[in-house]
């Protein structure tokens, strides 16, 4: 073979190598031409950091899946996080809202236990049922306030009655107010510093787990955001109502059935929202009976005022109210603006109360 040919087959040889990834040899340019068996495919290895990643799911899943359980009524299903070792779990209030009977099963299943209401806080959409009997292991609750945008998470609970379900994602904000919407025996609820998670919610994650990848619970799943343009959940926007929070009210809970420190913000009136009978639009908030001695009776506001606004943010309805409210505590002035029923407007300013609950 010339030179020339040798170099063709040379280039022959090259092309083969590149399509068919075998390693050839005998394109040395010496007279020998020998060449290799093709080498085994292999899958790449796993890296280190990825095993080491899923062994820290698995890990925090079996450490914390059996602090979760399934919450069945005959008004609605959810999940439930065990609170102690007395058999207190917590849960969301509109999971167990109105409920005559409420029945209790572990995440890996077992007995099926009745429990009975302890108390709730709307406010916060957390309630407190009790179990009597059963081995119930209570969570390792963490600091919500440690918590960083972009740290991993994991939602535990039962979605569409899939008991023990587990998904993942991030912490994607923090310090949200989140405004749910009433329904049944549940009013609604204005949750104040909220954690946003990627982590997927659907119906029946409410009142489970959102967990560190240190098997610390630092939220409560409560609501997912909807999308008005398809009419249905926003992918991958859920909310959780933060641990620092439920052990600020469960407490309390558990012992007097009600909450007299919620820490949250209050007028001391009770409200209605008016709605104009023309368009629909919803346009202030109606005083229906004001708390004796409470901030709002201190500023000369009485029933058949409406509010507009308070602190520059109108309030066109309760959600709006509870929202500003909900960035505000307890003792702090706010200026409200109000109208009297002859049509004048004024601003007073309301040393705010405590919001009571239970």
């Amino acid at each position: 073979m010339d030179r020339n040919g040798k170099a063709r087959a040379c280039a022959v040889a090259v092309a083969v190598a590149v399509a068919g990834t075998l390693a050839l040899a005998g394109c040395s340019g010496g007279d020998a031409e020998k060449s290799a068996a093709p080498a085994a495919q292999t899958s790449p290895p796993v890296s280190g950091s990825a095993s080491a990643l899923e062994q820290d799911y698995e890990r925090v899943v079996a450490a914390v899946l059996p602090s979760v359980v399934k919450i069945q009524s005959d008004r609605s299903e959810g999940s439930g996080v065990v609170f102690d070792e007395q058999g207190h779990i917590v849960t969301n209030a509109h999971v167990v809202a109105g409920a005559k009977k409420i029945e209790v099963t572990s995440s890996g299943g077992g007995a099926t236990l009745t429990a009975q209401p302890v108390g709730a806080f709307a406010a916060d959409d957390l309630a407190v049922i009790k179990v009597n009997g059963g081995s119930f292991k209570p969570a390792s609750w963490g600091d919500s306030g440690k918590a960083a945008v972009g740290q991993i998470v994991l939602a535990m609970g039962n979605p569409l009655g899939l008991a023990g379900s587990v998904t993942n994602g991030i912490v994607s904000a923090l310090h949200r107010t989140v405004s749910t919407k009433g329904e049944g025996a549940f009013q609604g609820s204005t949750i104040a510093d909220a954690i946003q998670t990627s982590a997927a919610i659907n119906p029946g994650n409410s009142g489970g787990a959102l967990v560190t990848l240190t098997g610390q619970v630092i939220g409560i799943p409560t609501a997912a955001a909807s999308d008005p343009s398809v009419g249905g959940q926003a992918a991958g926007i859920g909310f959780a109502t933060p641990s620092n929070t439920v052990k600020s009210i469960v407490p309390q809970l558990i012992q007097t059935g009600k909450v007299s420190n919620s820490g949250r913000a209050a007028l001391g009136v009770t409200v209605r929202t008016l709605v104009d009978p023309q368009s629909g639009q919803r346009t202030a908030v109606a005083v229906v009976d004001v708390q004796r001695g409470g901030g709002a009776a201190k500023a000369g506001i009485v029933p058949g005022d409406l509010i507009l606004s308070v602190n520059g943010t109108a309030t066109p309805d309760q959600t709006a109210l509870s929202s500003v409210l909900a960035s505000l505590k307890p003792g702090d002035k706010a200026k409200v603006e109000i109208q009297k029923e002859d049509g004048t407007k004024k601003t007073v300013e309301v040393t705010l109360g405590q919001l009571p609950g239970g």
